[in-house]
């Protein structure tokens, strides 16, 4: 399936450490940018980091599967071999995770991998992978 890119952009208070994160950590090719913002390539989606230290983000959470999910949160769903390979790429990184790499719904239509960690900002990122990638909007 062929899908158009996403872009969403979002506050970081040090653009330094939202390059090393983003471009080093994650390997995003950086696109454009100026003295506020940063244009990154997350697996062929437009993510923008914009400077706006006063714009902290929020920390609620809600329950999922057992887990508080952190809400707001963004991220990409990979194929089964890449979130693998991240997985291990992170956790070689001694990434500090809100939920570490895990599967939740075994065993059901939505069985999932799923990953959660903030960035330098405390932007929430969730990577997930389907254990079949037709259920991804699958109803039980």
């Amino acid at each position: 399936m062929s899908l158009p890119p996403f872009h969403i952009a979002f506050p970081v208070d040090d653009l330094e450490a939202a390059r090393r994160f983003y471009g080093e950590l994650f390997g995003c090719p950086e696109g454009r940018s100026a003295d506020h913002w940063i244009d990154f390539n997350l697996y062929g989606h437009q993510i923008v980091a914009h400077l706006a230290p006063d714009a902290a983000p929020g920390r609620a959470t809600n329950p999922v599967d057992g887990e508080a999910v952190p809400v707001p949160h963004f991220g990409v769903v990979l194929p089964m071999s890449d979130w693998r390979a991240l997985a291990d790429r992170l956790q070689a990184a001694e990434v500090d995770f809100v939920i570490a790499p895990t599967v939740r719904f075994a065993g059901e239509r939505g069985e999932q991998a799923t990953m959660f960690l903030l960035d330098p900002a405390g932007n929430a990122l969730e990577f997930k992978a389907m254990a079949d990638p037709a259920n991804l909007f699958a109803k039980n």
